[in-house]
């Protein structure tokens, strides 16, 4: 048998649970580092293969990539995990497992390696609904001591795993996340008719994300109507000086109550959207006027990552990961202020050559992060995994 054939090479098992159902910023993350990781073909001398609970969003995607998947079907991605996955890894064809979703099995027969995006579930337990929070806490310390090595999206994350778990501190690596290619500026016809089709024909404000307490949804409505009310404090006055808010991304935690407000603001010129497919997406980015994101907390925020890589100027917290993210490219808010936000968002709209200025330092941000800068760090993460 040839030395490098395929049957022959270290097997990595990769847990799909993040492209399970509904597909969040962990599963685009899983999705892109996985087909660049496959990508490389013999080059780095290994296989993929991904396992999950049930059927796989993308599944085709990852089979015309080499990549084969199975199911091993269960109720919960937590029981499959804990229960399931042991015994499909046990059965002696898997050298490494890579969890992009935190926690690993209680009882892993291989080598491992764990993703830690953000610590909000201990950080933050009530921005989360019981059934996840108990998917990761009486997980997560022994993953952290079970994991060979342990990637963070950034350094904020990587500094808050080191602080909550000094002993895991030597094995903790920093890899950040990539921004998939369609993620560019778009042409003026294409933005024209973007928004023309939502009903902005002069721009709009965006937020892109899950519709959820941790993302500070609350602050991005009072700022815009505030905008909209009294705007005029800020020099904004007269008819469209305040563009519609577009609000783009599934209900999470806390999502009802957000529903009700939402529903409230729709008559002085919000509009939301919902999830949207992927290409519909990157047309809202490129067509937005200045994109929103202040979130509480972010293990890395690729949403303002995308949205610098479209051109677009970009309003973010000081918090976490974000300035790690934006850098000298777009906007900081203290959130602990709460008429911040809508003074930095209102510097834009009052001041068009501030807001072109950030918009062009944006996409050389974003080229910062690379799904095959990402790729190359995980290659030597999973070698070092493997032997030793």
């Amino acid at each position: 048998m040839p030395a490098d054939s395929p049957s022959s090479l270290p097997t990595v098992a990769v847990d799909l649970r993040p492209l399970v159902r509904t597909v969040t910023g962990i599963g685009v993350y899983t999705r892109s580092l996985l087909l660049e990781l496959a990508s490389r073909g013999d080059r780095s001398h290994r296989r993929y293969l991904g396992l999950a609970h049930g059927p796989v969003e993308g599944a085709e995607e990852f089979a015309a990539a080499g990549i084969a998947t199975e199911v091993q079907p269960a109720p919960l991605g937590v029981v499959w995990q804990q229960l399931r996955l042991p015994k499909r890894l046990a059965a002696g064809d898997v050298d490494l497992l890579w969890s992009p979703h935190m926690t690993l099995p209680l009882r892993c027969p291989v080598p491992a390696v764990a993703t830690v995006h953000d610590l909000t579930t201990l950080l933050f337990p009530d921005h989360h609904r019981v059934k996840v929070r108990w998917s990761v806490y009486p997980f997560l310390h022994a993953s952290l001591d079970r994991a060979r090595r342990i990637v963070a999206d950034s350094n904020a994350t990587a500094a808050d795993l080191r602080f909550h778990f000094p002993d895991c501190a030597d094995r903790v690596e920093v890899v950040y996340p990539g921004v998939d290619a369609e993620f560019r500026p778009g042409s003026s016809d294409s933005i024209a008719a973007t928004r023309a089709e939502i009903g902005a024909p002069d721009g709009y404000l965006l937020y892109a994300g899950t519709l959820e307490p941790r993302k500070n949804i609350g602050a991005i409505l009072d700022a815009w109507e505030f905008l909209v009310e009294r705007g005029g404090r800020l020099g904004l006055e007269g008819r469209g000086a305040v563009p519609p808010l577009v609000l783009v991304g599934p209900y999470g935690w806390g999502g009802p109550k957000l529903l009700l407000r939402i529903a409230a603001l729709a008559p002085k010129g919000l509009i939301h959207l919902g999830p949207v497919p992927r290409a519909r997406l990157v047309q809202l980015f490129q067509a937005a006027s200045v994109f929103v994101y202040p979130s509480l907390y972010e293990g890395f925020g690729l949403p303002a990552a995308e949205a610098m890589a479209c051109g677009v100027p970009t309003v973010v917290s000081n918090r976490s990961s974000l300035p790690e993210v934006v850098g000298k490219a777009g906007l900081q808010v203290e959130i602990g202020e709460p008429a911040a936000l809508a003074e930095a968002l209102g510097r834009l709209l009052a001041d068009p050559g501030r807001a072109r200025e950030l918009a062009a330092r944006g996409p050389a941000q974003a080229a910062r992060f690379t799904w095959i800068q990402a790729a190359d760090r995980m290659d030597a993460i999973f070698a070092e995994a493997i032997n030793s």
